[in-house]
């Protein structure tokens, strides 16, 4: 029996180790499988605990800001530090965090504005009926009125489509052929090689000429010498196609693009950055620019009886119409004196410009000045194009009135208004605002400091030109002012009187024919 048991205790040892090991191991792996759970747990009472603060944040935030939804007042803004938080804050309602009344405002003013889109108007219930056919420039209201807050606008429906009767012939002849052998009555465009580009091929520039049929006057419209200037471009295009060749005397020519190079590059200048209109008439032994200058001079503008040179401001400024002319030659008066109700300014024009050098050669020019550079604004194009009709309709070529408002008067000087600090510019003073000496048309705001600096009118007179709001530096002409005067005797004796008021701390006196700041 002994043997037995001590048989059994000797199999009973002899287990293998690893069966005693099972329920250590076992053990083990239920730890290992909690760890997850419990930082998941963690994690969680992390983020609960964090949306719990911020719960309890928002419900002490003071609840003293309402909004008032007033969309017939705008108020002005005001420089000013934010207040300090109330010390006995209003705990924040349910009522406060949904604010039912704005919701409830926004929904009504949705609504209105959705009413405002589906129904026409009460003034008009049939909508608009007119057809592009039944549009006139004869039935033009007053154009480019001065409201009473210093607008000059023309309203939308004051802006028909302009009837395009012209077809255009796809000649495409070289210019150097001449324009007497072009078919009476018709359109056609022409070829003017304005001379050659970085890897030697011809630049050729597109010329429509519109010939009547009977003899008249030659008038030449020059639009885009400086390339960033679009308003020209469209002028000519409307121009060109409403006149029925048929029915005109004498000849029209228009050069759209003059400064094609500057005009595919979005530019002012030329590659080279030279100011095309610095050239004039030109050189063909000379630069680029004197090459191009002469090659338009000699082809096209020689042969014109008058010369209209469109542009725009420059550099971020914007011009109300205005025809820049040298008023002490007698032909370029009586020109002037065609463009119906637009603003004159004298101005003999800097050495270069095309307008300048076509008066040295005998031909009566003006340069019209309307809009921004690279923008199209449909009212400038449609004042420009209105003027342009008029004076053909003076000049005996074209028979086409065009109702005019109160006639404009005539500038025989101007001033520019610069900044003396650097910062933002705000304008206060709207284009073609009349204004007095003293008068605020405009404020300079350090972004950094709020210092401001008020940019006043040295003189009484009329705002002609302006920058857009912007950032400038110090000197930076931000307002153009056209001067009030008889005479040009008059303006010479102000400017020689210390006692004019015409010196001004942020106002210096630039004659135009000295400092130009703004496009030709």
């Amino acid at each position: 029996m002994d043997s037995q048991d001590n048989s059994k205790l000797i199999s009973d040892s002899s287990e293998p180790a690893g069966q005693h090991s099972r329920p250590e191991k076992r053990w083990f792996e239920s730890v290992l499988l909690q760890i997850p759970v419990a930082l998941g747990c963690l994690l969680l009472g992390y983020f609960l605990n964090d949306s719990g603060l911020a719960s309890e944040s928002a419900q002490t935030q003071p609840a003293n800001v309402s909004v008032v939804l007033e969309p017939a007042a705008v108020p002005e803004f005001v420089f000013a530090a934010a207040p300090e938080p109330s010390s006995e804050p209003e705990p924040a309602t349910a009522e406060h965090l949904a604010q039912p009344e704005l919701l409830a405002a926004v929904a009504a003013l949705d609504e209105a504005e959705a009413v405002a889109v589906d129904e026409p108007d009460a003034a008009d219930p049939q909508g608009d009926t007119t057809s592009a056919g039944e549009s006139d420039l004869q039935t033009l209201p007053e154009s480019w009125e001065v409201m009473d807050s210093g607008d000059w606008s023309l309203a939308e429906d004051d802006l028909p489509e302009l009837d395009y009767v012209a077809s255009l012939s796809q000649g495409g002849a070289a210019l150097p052929g001449g324009f007497d052998e072009l078919t009476a009555g018709t359109l056609t465009r022409l070829t003017w090689h304005a001379g050659e580009s970085l890897y030697g091929s011809s630049i050729p520039t597109p010329v429509l000429v519109a010939e009547g049929t009977e003899p008249g006057p030659t008038l030449c419209l020059t639009s885009a010498v400086h390339g960033d200037e679009l308003n020209g471009i469209e002028t000519v295009r409307q121009m060109m196609y409403s006149i029925n060749p048929e029915q005109l005397k004498g000849r029209v020519i228009g050069v759209p693009i003059v400064n094609l190079q500057a005009f595919e590059r979005h530019s002012r200048y030329l590659p080279d950055r030279r100011d095309l209109n610095r050239f004039f008439p030109g050189n063909p032994n000379g630069s680029s620019a004197s090459r191009i200058a002469y090659s338009l001079f000699e082809q096209i503008v020689r042969r014109c009886s008058a010369l209209v040179d469109l542009h725009t401001g420059s550099f971020h400024r914007t011009n109300l119409p205005q025809l820049r002319a040298d008023l002490e030659t007698p032909d370029v008066v009586a020109l002037t004196e065609g463009f119906g109700s637009t603003v004159i300014l004298h101005s003999t024009g800097a050495e270069g410009t095309l307008r300048a050098a076509a008066v040295a050669a005998g031909i009566p020019a003006v340069t019209l000045e309307a809009g921004e550079p690279l923008r199209v604004d449909n009212r400038a194009v449609k004042h420009s194009t209105k003027a342009l009709f008029t004076l053909m309709n003076t000049m005996g070529m074209y028979k086409r009135r065009s109702l005019w408002g109160n006639p404009e008067p005539t500038y025989y000087g101007s001033q520019w208004v610069r900044a003396d600090k650097g910062g933002m510019l705000m304008s206060t003073a709207k284009l073609g605002k009349r204004v007095q000496a003293g008068d605020v048309l405009g404020t300079v705001v350090d972004p950094i400091t709020n210092s401001k600096q008020e940019l006043l009118a040295p003189a009484s007179g009329r705002v002609i030109g302006m920058a857009l709001n912007q950032f400038v530096m110090p000197g930076y002409a931000a307002f153009h002012l056209g001067i009030e005067a008889p005479s040009i005797e008059e303006l010479n004796e102000k400017l020689e009187d210390p006692d004019s008021g015409l010196d001004h701390s942020v106002a210096q006196f630039n004659e135009m024919e000295y400092e130009r700041d703004d496009s030709e």
